[in-house]
């Protein structure tokens, strides 16, 4: 199956005996949460890179057919804004070689303040990065969302370096007003843009920042189900990462949107198991 379906995370202890086994201890939560999804969003690189043997752990506790959603550090994107990283460029892509196989597109997400008037920066960094790893830009300068030249040649761009758009949907986290103070500081940290289901190259990596009432988000959800199926029937490779304000149910909603687009399109995806998988966990035992 070309489509992958993830979450922001894979350590978060409030899911355990959610949709984690009950016996998950701390140090088993990625070998618990890959049972679950085949991808994940790897945030933390945006403040900082991991050490040589987390990698290396990483590496030892996945199987071959998952994919981490890195992002670049800051100090790449919002610090030097693509000017003269090449040294923490080759840092962060030497730090992370040991997953090189089982990297998805690693994220350039770039500042609000980014506008068309750097797209000519944007251009010479992207020549700089290696060809083997998958890559994709993030903007969110709403000149990018506007339908006119300046997304255009956007999209321009990144088609003909290959590489994929990240396209963020929040309409349902903003949906409807804030309950209470954690949504309040969602909606004050997401950004709410326009949808652009752009692909620009062969793996579409979709952010949906969903609702904590599943009812919700799966009245937005549902509007992917077209073109997610459109995309695999292109023989393209989409990657779907889930959130919610809190991400405690954000697994549930992540498993019920790909059972719901397998029954969609049941000749294009497959659904997930509905049980929670209660084995033992060992990360000794091979890894699909």
């Amino acid at each position: 199956m070309s489509l992958r379906v993830g979450c922001a995370m894979w350590a978060n202890k409030d899911w355990i005996g959610r949709t984690l086994p009950a016996s998950t201890k701390p140090a088993q939560l990625l070998v618990a949460y890959q049972r679950l999804f085949d991808a994940v969003e790897g945030n933390t690189t945006f403040y900082g890179l991991p050490g040589v043997s987390t990698v290396q752990r990483w590496a030892a506790e996945t199987g071959p057919s998952f994919r981490f959603l890195f992002k670049l550090p800051r100090a790449i994107t919002h610090e030097r804004r693509l000017h003269e990283a090449g040294e923490e460029l080759a840092t962060f892509c030497h730090r992370l070689a040991p997953l090189e196989g089982r990297l998805g597109p690693t994220s350039v997400q770039l500042p609000a303040s980014f506008g068309p008037d750097q797209l000519g920066t944007l251009e010479q960094f992207l020549t700089q990065l290696p060809a083997q790893w998958p890559w994709a830009v993030e903007v969110r300068h709403h000149d990018f969302f506007a339908g006119g030249s300046s997304e255009a040649a956007l999209d321009a761009l990144l088609a003909r370096h290959g590489v994929d758009r990240v396209i963020l949907d929040s309409r349902a986290l903003f949906s409807t007003p804030p309950a209470d103070e954690v949504e309040r500081v969602a909606q004050g940290a997401k950004p709410r843009l326009p949808v652009r289901p752009t692909a620009t190259a062969q793996r579409p990596v979709l952010r949906f920042i969903g609702h904590r009432d599943a009812e919700v988000s799966a009245g937005y959800w549902a509007r992917w189900f077209p073109v997610v199926t459109r995309w695999l029937e292109q023989g393209l490779q989409p990657t779907l990462l889930f959130h919610t304000a809190d991400n405690v149910d954000a697994p549930q909603q992540a498993r019920r949107f790909l059972a719901e687009v397998a029954a969609h399109a049941p000749d294009l995806v497959a659904g997930p198991s509905a049980a929670v998988d209660d084995r033992p966990l060992d990360a000794t035992l091979p890894l699909e």
